[in-house]
Formats: C-alpha cells, structure tokens, sequence
C-alpha cells in the first residue's frame, strides 16, 4: 500500500471551497439516485442487490435501470476522485471527510465535514467523529507555521 499523503492544516482548508462544491454536488447526486431507486422499487416491488438490464424489460424499465447505472458510476467515479485528493470519505450522507495531519508530532485524522468552511477538529486514528477535538488557537498557530 501507498504511503499516505499527511496534509498541513493549511494545505486541507486551500482545498476545502473545492469539496465544498463537490460534496454538494454528491449529496445531490446521492438524492437523485435513491428517488430513482424508489420508482424502481415501485416498478420491482423491491430494489435488485444488482441492477441489470434483463431480456424482458420494457423500454421504461430498461431507461430507468441506464439512468441508474450512469448516475450510480458518476457518484462513485467522483468519490474516487475526492480520495485522490488525499481525503478519506467517512461517510457520504453528511458529507464525511478526513485527512491525515499530525497534531504535536502524532498521526491524526483532520476531521471536516461538509459545510465547514475550516478544519477545526481533529481526532486519533483509532477514534471517529465522537472522539473529535477542537484544534485551538495555539494549536492552530503551531501546526500552521
């Protein structure tokens, strides 16, 4: 496995307006998807564990089920294209993301989530968002200089 990129606190909150806009985007696209899923749902009386055009769908159902398929590859290609970024997607409902920093010399996850226009938490490796600290004005100070 690939070294890790570890950001500066400086260097994640440059690309922060950047995710900003994407993650929107994503939630977004995340909408569109589970509404078509309802309607498939509605045509299937249940959603497939894989969606595939099959011989007897009719021109409705075989439209739906591209669409899907597109979008579906959309979000997920955009996805990969975030964590190329250096982002670790936590969690793509809320727009989840983290990214390696070091906090007084130790590994750390920067902890950001959509709609914040900084990083202002952090937290240890083996802890999620729960265990978010707040990176405070001296903190801040050392870790950017």
């Amino acid at each position: 496995m690939a070294k890790e990129q570890v950001f500066t606190l400086e260097e994640v909150n440059a690309l922060l307006p950047r995710l900003n806009a994407v993650v929107q985007e994503q939630m977004g696209r995340r909408a569109a998807i589970e509404h078509r899923l309802e309607v498939l749902r509605g045509r299937l009386g249940s959603v497939p564990d894989a969606i595939t055009l099959e011989p007897g769908d009719d021109d409705e159902l075989r439209g739906l089920k591209t669409e899907l398929l597109r979008r579906i590859e959309e979000y997920q290609t955009t996805w990969r294209t975030v964590e190329e970024l250096g982002a670790v997607l936590k969690d793509a409902r809320t727009g989840l993301l983290d990214f390696y920093g070091q906090v007084d010399g130790k590994l750390v996850w920067f902890c950001w989530k959509h709609g914040e226009t900084e990083i202002t938490h952090y937290h240890a490796l083996d802890e999620g968002f729960s265990g978010r600290r707040e990176i405070r004005h001296s903190a801040k100070h050392r870790l950017i200089n």
